[in-house]
């Protein structure tokens, strides 16, 4: 039996905005634009508001339930939260995940969290005025220089990663009050400078025009994304990114919605607080994401500019020089908020990664608050490093791709299978529903159990073996004629079998390069080595604790 909790969050309103802040994260704001832009702007919205309605609300739902089931029974952390759906210990240890993931994104979240940190401070700091565009881009490059440094501190990055882990180790040890506290403060200012960021880009109209891109206009890039096209339906690539883009952006798969819904009374209304929360997130994605960074740059630079560049960097080395437009003292202020916008999404959603971990360690052997905060600061500390000693090296892309990305797609595909075939669907419809203002409608019954399973196999089988160029036309057309599936190598057995990196060092011909390239192998499996053994770790200590639970049954009365 896991140790009584008392703890519970101390309104609705708290809750609500912890659980939005869990979701709401620099996806929404990095990563949205950008997947749109990639899928042919208003081509990725149509996929993208079908995967949010047949598999994002119903993932919700499913994790919200768990977790309140779980926690009606002692338990705040996923391996027993799983335990308690169906007694096998597969399922204790597939809980594993719920852990390790929030660990491992935190490892490389947190870094790109301390770059808003250290970009607030240099746009106070006036560090921007009068860099050219190609200048505001090299200071991006030398910041995740170790070697260099923007402001003569020594290993600048190094320091913000910490004060960073610190900030989010300090609030973590004050417990739900502490989050709740933290996402009351954030969100709120998060959408107020979101707001005050997309009025001021869509008022440009033309006047960001320069010589060289005449007429361009913010409005360009917002009809850009939201024009649908309904050709998108057929094409499988956009449907793969718009399903991806919903893992990220509502931070199912993860375990922290259960750790957060396991702390709710016990008759609270999961099933409105569940959808509150996203259709929150999906206000500050859909309607503030694509409203800032796409119609400013296509404002400035023009659309065809966006097309040709749009990336995850576009808010790290170019925002601040198109910032600098507007004069120094609205650059100022614009600098702020729009890195403050990006530490405020960033934070509520790494303080949700942390509550795993805690309530592991609280339920199964007693940790306090404190412990638990500064244990999985150390935790994040020692693994996260590499990310920023060794980033140019890739060590941040595989904490990505495997802890970021793949985890999160088995993890809610395989829950699901646990909530709706093995739970049952029947005492799983009951536990959504139970205490519930607002009832759910009946069709999500038959979502949540077919649709919605079929949907996340489809993703994952889609990752595993994606074809050669992403054209899945050209793959079955192979395959029809008996010339097998042509592998992608961002397929995931590829990557397990680094064929790209391979490759590449046997196409390359100079010494430098195939140095270069084989320093990035050594990494690549450095990164996979430690996140490895983060899980096997973890999944020690679930074993430590079955034990521990076992003796305490086995003691007399």
């Amino acid at each position: 039996m896991g140790i009584a909790q008392k703890e519970s969050w101390g309104t609705r309103v708290g809750l609500i905005l912890a659980m939005a802040g869990n979701a709401v994260g620099l996806g929404n704001f990095l990563r949205f634009p950008v997947q749109a832009v990639n899928n042919g702007g208003g081509a990725f919205i149509i996929p993208y508001l079908v995967c949010f309605l047949l598999m994002g609300i119903p993932l919700l739902w499913i994790e919200w339930s768990m977790g309140r089931f779980g926690g009606k029974r002692g338990n705040h952390s996923t391996p027993y939260i799983l335990d308690t759906m169906h007694r096998s210990n597969f399922w204790k240890y597939f809980g594993v995940f719920g852990i390790f993931t929030n660990i491992g994104v935190a490892a490389y979240y947190c870094y790109i969290e301390s770059w808003t940190m250290s970009y607030v401070f240099h746009s106070v700091a006036g560090t921007f005025r009068g860099l050219t565009q190609g200048e505001v881009a090299d200071f991006f490059v030398k910041y995740v220089d170790i070697g260099s440094s923007t402001t003569g501190i020594p290993f600048e990055a190094v320091v913000f990663y910490i004060l960073c882990l610190a900030l989010n180790t300090f609030i973590l040890s004050r417990g739900l009050k502490g989050v709740e506290r933290a996402a009351k403060v954030g969100m709120p200012l998060l959408i107020l400078f979101g707001v005050f960021l997309a009025v001021r880009g869509l008022t440009l109209g033309t006047s960001g025009a320069s010589a060289e891109v005449p007429g361009a206009s913010a409005w360009d890039g917002l009809n850009f994304l939201w024009t649908p096209q309904f050709s998108s339906l057929s094409d499988p690539r956009v449907w793969f990114a718009a399903a991806g883009q919903i893992f990220f952006t509502l931070s199912v798969g993860m375990g922290t919605i259960h750790c957060y819904a396991a702390y709710v009374r016990s008759k609270d209304d999961i099933a409105l607080n569940a959808v509150s929360a996203g259709f929150m997130n999906e206000f500050v994605e859909v309607v503030l994401g694509s409203s800032i960074v796409i119609p400013i740059a296509a404002g400035y630079l023009g659309l065809d500019w966006v097309k040709e560049n749009a990336g995850f960097g576009m808010a790290f080395q170019t925002m601040p020089f198109l910032f600098e437009k507007w004069g120094p003292l609205l650059a100022t202020f614009a600098g702020v908020m729009w890195f403050g916008l990006l530490f405020f999404a960033g934070i509520t959603s790494s303080l949700a990664m942390g509550t795993p971990w805690m309530g592991f360690m609280r339920d199964e052997f007693g940790w306090s608050r404190n412990k638990g905060a500064l244990s999985f600061g150390l935790f994040v500390l020692v693994l996260g490093l590499p990310t920023v000693l060794f980033f140019q090296q890739g060590v941040f892309d595989e904490y990505d791709y495997w802890a970021g990305t793949v985890s999160l797609v088995v993890f809610a595909m395989a829950e699901v299978i646990l909530f709706s075939w093995i739970f049952g669907m029947d005492k799983g419809w009951r536990e959504i529903n139970d205490g519930a203002d607002l009832r759910v409608p009946r069709i999500y019954r038959f979502i949540i159990r077919y649709i919605t399973p079929v949907m996340l196999i489809l993703v994952f089988l889609g990752s595993l073996l994606t074809p050669e160029g992403n054209n899945w036309s050209a793959a079955f057309a192979s395959l029809f004629s008996g010339e097998g599936w042509p592998l992608d190598n961002g397929s995931i057995v590829r990557q397990i079998a680094n064929t790209g990196l391979h490759e590449r060092i046997a196409q390359a011909t100079e010494a430098a390069d195939i140095k270069a390239l084989k320093d990035r192998l050594f990494y690549t499996n450095l990164a996979r080595t430690l996140l490895t053994l983060s899980f096997l770790f973890i999944a020690v200590l679930v074993y430590l604790s079955g034990v521990r639970r076992l003796k305490a049954q086995s003691k007399p009365a």
